[in-house]
C-alpha cells in the first residue's frame, strides 16, 4: 500500500468496488479501495441479491438497466462467478389503481428504452410462476431482465475486474479518521496515513462515522429487513426453469428461486431502525434474531400468495441491516463545502444500482459531470435540514413503511414535516390553504373550505374545480401567492458582474431590470434556468428553484472568483406575488412611490405601506404581475396589506397548482420537467435567451449544438384528448405507432379548457398541427403539436 493515491475508496461493498472498477475503467488507476474487514463483510453479504427493472422513479430504473447489462461483463471481466440467473420477473398489481399505475409506468418504460416488458393477465403470470396464487391479482408486468446473483460473487467480481485494471484494493485496513488539507485528504488508518486528493464514502452501514469523521452530518440511517428461505418445494423441484423474481407490492413481498426452494423478502410495514449513529465497528457477519411477531401480518400474506410454502420447512432465517436515505435513493456525487469529498452511500438496493452509482459517480469526478442526470441520488438534494435525528428517523421510516405501499402523486406524506414555515403559515392556514413541501418548507397548493380533504389519485382530483377557480382569479382578476418557495442568492463585490457575466449564458440586465438566465456546464448541458435582477446599487440577485438551494450554492461555489461574495438569502427573504390584470390597481394603492413606472422585467426598492421591499415587475403565471420579497419578519404584515387593499377587486390567495397550470398555458418551462442537466439550450428553446457574443462557460459546446445539426430532440406543446386524467411527465409521444419522443410535464389548463403537456419530440415531428397519440395513465390518447402559449400567445398582459 502507498502513501499516495489519487482517490481513496472507503468500504468494500458492493458499492465500493463498483466505484473503485469504474475509476479504473475509465482512466483512474492511481485508485486504492480500502476496506475495514474483508470484501463484503457490511450489508452485500446477507443481501436477497434480486435485480429487477421496475423502480417508480424514471431515472433510478434506467440506473437499474445499467447495472443489470454490466453484470455479465463484470464476470466475463474478472473470470468471477457471480451466479447470475436471469429468471426474467413478475411484479404483480392487486387493486384496479395499482393496476393502472402499473400500466402507465410499463408506457415510462418505454420512453426510457427499457422495452424488454409485457403486461399480462393473472393467468398469464401464474404460467410464468406457477407456484403463484392469482387470488386477488388484477394484471401484471412482466420484465425479462429480472433475476438473482450472488452476492458475495458479485462483490468479488468487482474487485477482481479493477484490480485487472490496475486498481488496488486492501482488507483488514481499518480508516479511522479524516483530516482536510489545502490540496486534499489525509486517510488515517490502523495501518498508516495516506494523503489523496478524493475521498468516496462508501462505507455503508459505517457511512455515518465516516461522514462525522469529515465534518459532515449525513441523513442516513440502517433499518433491519426480513427475509427467509424456504426447505425443498416439490412444485419447484418438479418445475424443469427456475421461478421468476415475484414482486405482490399488495403483499409487502418479493420472491425468487433459490436452490430447489424459495427466498421470500417482506418490506415490514411495522419498521425497525438500528444504529442510526452508524454500526459499531467491530459488526461483521452477524444477524439478528427474527421478528416474527413484527411481521406477521406480511408474513401470512407471503404464505398465502405462495400455497406451496406452507408444507415445507424455513431453512433459514435472515434479519440484517440496510442503510436508507430519506426517499430511499442512494446519496451520491460531490458534498457541498468539502471540496474532494464525495458520497456514494444509502445504496438500500446495491446490487441493482451499484453498477449505475459506480459508472455515476466516476464520471463525475472525472469528467466533472455524469452521463445522466444524477439529480434523483446526488447528495446536494438534502441541505442542513436533513441532518436532524428525528427527521432522519421519520423519514427513513415512512420510506421503508411505504416501499411497496402506492404512493399518488397528489398525495401529501407527513413524515419530516410541517419543518419550515412562512410566517404568515397559520393565517393561510385558517384561510383554507392546504400544504406541500419543496426541500425543508411548506409551499401552498390551493385554498379550499373548510373541512376539505383532497382524495389520493392517479387522475383528476376533487380539488380540481377550486384549482380553476384560482386560475380564473389570476386570469381575470387579482391572485395573491406566497413565494416563500423561491430561492433567492445575493451577490456582491468588485468582480460580481465579471463573474455573473461569465457564469451566465444571457446578457446581463441594466441597472433596474431584470433578465432570464439560462446557466451551463462546461459540455453545454443545462445547470439552471435562473433569473438575475441588477437592484442598481452593486448588488444583484439570482433567483430559481427552492429545492435547489443546496446543489446551486455548491455550483457557484465550485466556479467562484476573487472579488465576488455570494449569499443564500432562503432564510432572509419570502414575500407574495400578486398576479392578474388587477394587480397594479393593488400594489399602487400601497406603493410610495410611483409603480407605473416599473415597466415589464422591471426591479427596483419600493415602500409597500410599513414595509420596505424588493419589487419585481414578472410572474410565473404569463400575467401582469408583482413579485414583492421582503424580511421573513415583514411576511405577515405583508400579506395582511395586500389583502386588505386588494378587497375592492376581489383579491383571493391561490397556491402552487394553479401557478403550474397557468404555466403550462403559457408553454413555460420549469426545472426537474422541461429543464434538466440532461438537456441543452436547443433542446428547450432556452437558446433565444443566450449571449453569442460574449464569453461563458459552455459557449464552445453550445456553438457545436447551434452550427452543427441540432439536437435529434426539441421542445413543444401538445394539446392532448385526455378524458379524466392528463399526463404529467415521462409518458411516451407515438406517431402511427412509432415512439417519438416523450411528456417532459403536463396538467390541465383550466382557462383554456385544453388537457395541456409540454414534450421532447423527433424535430421532424414538431410542426404545429403534427398528429400523435400520448399514454395517459396506461390508455393512448389522440393529440397534437399546438403553438407555444396557447393562452395570450403575444405576451400581451405580462407587457401590458
Amino acid at each position: 500500500m502507498k502513501s499516495h493515491y489519487r482517490v481513496v475508496v472507503i468500504g468494500g461493498g458492493v458499492v465500493g468496488t463498483s466505484v473503485l472498477y469504474h475509476l479504473a475503467k475509465f482512466g483512474w488507476t492511481d485508485v486504492v479501495m480500502l476496506e475495514r474487514r474483508r470484501l463484503a463483510s457490511g450489508s452485500s453479504w446477507h443481501a436477497a441479491g434480486g435485480i429487477h427493472a421496475l423502480n417508480a422513479d424514471p431515472n433510478m430504473a434506467a440506473l437499474q438497466a445499467y447495472t443489470i447489462d454490466l453484470l455479465s461483463e463484470i464476470e466475463k471481466e474478472s473470470g468471477q462467478n457471480i451466479g447470475l440467473h436471469m429468471t426474467g420477473g413478475l411484479t404483480l398489481a392487486g387493486t384496479p389503481e395499482r393496476w393502472e399505475w402499473l400500466q402507465a409506468n410499463y408506457r415510462i418504460f418505454q420512453s426510457i428504452g427499457i422495452d424488454d416488458c409485457e403486461l399480462l393477465t393473472p393467468q398469464e403470470a401464474q404460467k410464468r410462476c406457477p407456484i403463484m396464487s392469482t387470488d386477488g391479482v388484477l394484471g401484471a408486468m412482466w420484465a425479462d431482465r429480472e433475476g438473482y446473483i450472488d452476492t458475495t460473487g458479485t462483490v468479488q467480481a468487482y474487485a477482481t475486474a479493477a484490480r485487472k485494471r490496475g486498481a488496488e484494493y486492501y482488507e483488514d485496513t481499518k480508516v479511522e479518521d479524516l483530516i482536510q488539507t489545502a490540496d486534499g485528504w489525509q486517510v488515517v488508518t490502523d495501518k498508516g496515513t495516506i494523503t489523496c486528493e478524493h475521498v468516496v464514502n462508501a462505507a455503508g452501514l459505517w457511512a455515518k462515522q465516516v461522514g462525522r469523521m469529515a465534518g459532515i452530518e449525513l441523513p442516513v440511517s440502517p433499518l433491519k429487513h426480513h427475509y427467509l428461505i424456504t426447505d425443498t418445494v416439490p412444485e419447484v423441484a418438479a418445475a424443469d426453469f427456475e421461478m421468476p423474481m415475484t414482486v405482490d407490492l399488495e403483499g409487502f413481498t418479493y420472491m425468487r428461486q433459490d436452490q430447489k426452494g424459495i427466498l421470500v423478502g417482506i418490506y415490514e410495514v411495522n419498521h425497525e431502525h438500528w444504529a442510526m449513529d452508524g454500526a459499531p465497528w467491530n459488526y461483521g457477519e452477524e444477524l439478528f434474531q427474527e421478528q416474527l411477531d413484527r411481521i406477521e401480518n406480511e408474513l401470512t400474506l407471503g404464505f398465502e400468495r405462495y400455497p406451496s410454502i406452507q408444507d415445507v420447512g424455513i431453512k433459514t432465517w435472515v434479519n440484517g441491516a440496510f442503510t436508507f436515505s430519506p426517499d430511499g435513493n442512494p446519496l451520491v456525487g460531490p458534498v457541498p463545502g468539502k471540496r474532494g469529498y464525495w458520497c456514494a452511500c444509502a445504496v438500500m438496493a446495491g446490487f441493482l444500482q451499484g453498477g449505475g452509482v459506480g459508472k455515476t459517480l466516476a464520471e463525475w469526478m472525472i469528467h466533472g459531470e455524469p452521463e445522466a442526470d444524477a439529480w434523483p441520488m446526488d447528495v446536494a438534494r438534502y441541505g442542513k435540514y436533513a441532518e436532524n435525528k428525528r427527521y432522519i428517523r421519520e423519514t427513513t421510516g415512512q420510506f421503508y413503511s411505504r416501499r411497496f405501499v402506492m404512493t399518488y402523486p397528489n398525495e401529501q406524506l407527513p413524515a419530516g414535516r410541517p419543518l419550515k414555515m412562512a410566517p404568515a403559515h397559520d393565517a393561510m392556514t385558517e384561510a383554507g390553504c392546504k400544504w406541500g413541501v419543496s426541500w425543508d418548507l411548506e409551499v401552498p397548493l390551493y385554498f379550499a373550505p373548510k373541512g376539505f380533504e383532497e382524495t389520493p389519485t392517479l387522475k383528476r382530483s376533487n380539488a380540481h374545480d377550486i384549482v380553476a377557480e384560482e386560475c380564473k382569479v389570476i386570469r381575470e382578476g387579482a391572485g395573491l401567492l406566497d413565494i416563500t418557495g423561491f430561492s433567492r442568492y445575493e451577490v456582491t463585490g468588485p468582480n460580481a458582474e465579471t463573474w455573473l457575466d461569465r457564469i451566465m449564458a444571457s446578457r446581463l440586465p441594466a441597472t433596474g431590470r431584470a433578465r432570464l438566465a439560462p446557466m451551463l456546464a462546461e459540455t453545454g448541458r443545462l445547470k439552471g434556468d435562473l433569473t438575475v435582477l441588477n437592484w442598481g446599487d452593486d448588488t444583484w440577485w439570482i433567483m430559481g428553484s427552492y429545492y435547489l438551494r443546496a446543489w446551486h450554492m455548491r455550483w457557484f461555489d465550485d466556479h467562484m472568483m476573487e472579488g465576488v461574495s455570494i449569499r443564500d438569502l432562503g432564510e432572509e427573504y419570502c414575500g407574495f406575488a400578486v398576479v392578474g390584470p388587477k394587480s397594479q390597481a393593488v400594489v399602487e394603492k400601497l406603493a410610495e412611490q410611483d409603480i407605473s413606472g416599473l415597466k415589464f422585467m422591471g426591479c427596483g426598492d419600493f415602500d409597500i405601506g410599513l414595509v420596505r421591499a424588493r419589487v419585481a415587475r414578472m410572474s410565473v403565471t404569463g400575467e401582469k404581475g408583482y413579485e414583492i420579497n421582503c424580511r421573513m419578519g415583514d411576511h405577515v404584515k405583508l400579506r395582511r396589506m395586500l389583502l386588505d387593499a386588494g378587497a375592492d377587486v376581489g383579491i383571493r390567495e391561490c397556491g402552487f397548482n394553479a401557478m403550474l397550470s397557468t404555466r403550462l398555458e403559457k408553454s413555460f418551462g420549469i426545472w426537474s420537467a422541461e429543464f434538466t442537466q440532461l438537456y441543452t439550450p436547443g433542446m428547450t428553446g432556452m437558446d433565444r435567451w443566450i449571449d453569442w457574443d460574449k464569453d461563458f462557460v459552455g459557449k464552445q459546446a453550445a456553438l457545436a449544438e447551434r452550427d452543427g445539426n441540432g439536437p435529434d430532440q426539441i421542445q413543444v406543446t401538445l394539446e392532448v384528448d385526455a378524458l379524466d386524467a392528463d399526463a404529467s411527465g415521462y409518458e411516451p409521444v407515438w406517431a402511427n405507432g412509432e415512439r417519438v419522443g416523450f411528456v417532459t410535464s403536463g396538467g390541465y389548463g383550466h382557462y383554456t379548457g385544453k388537457s395541456l403537456a409540454m414534450a421532447l419530440v423527433d424535430r421532424d415531428k414538431a410542426a404545429v398541427g403534427t398528429e400523435l397519440s400520448v399514454h395517459v395513465v396506461g390508455v393512448e390518447r389522440p393529440a397534437r403539436v399546438i403553438a407555444p402559449s396557447p393562452h395570450d400567445p403575444e405576451g400581451k398582459a405580462m407587457r401590458a
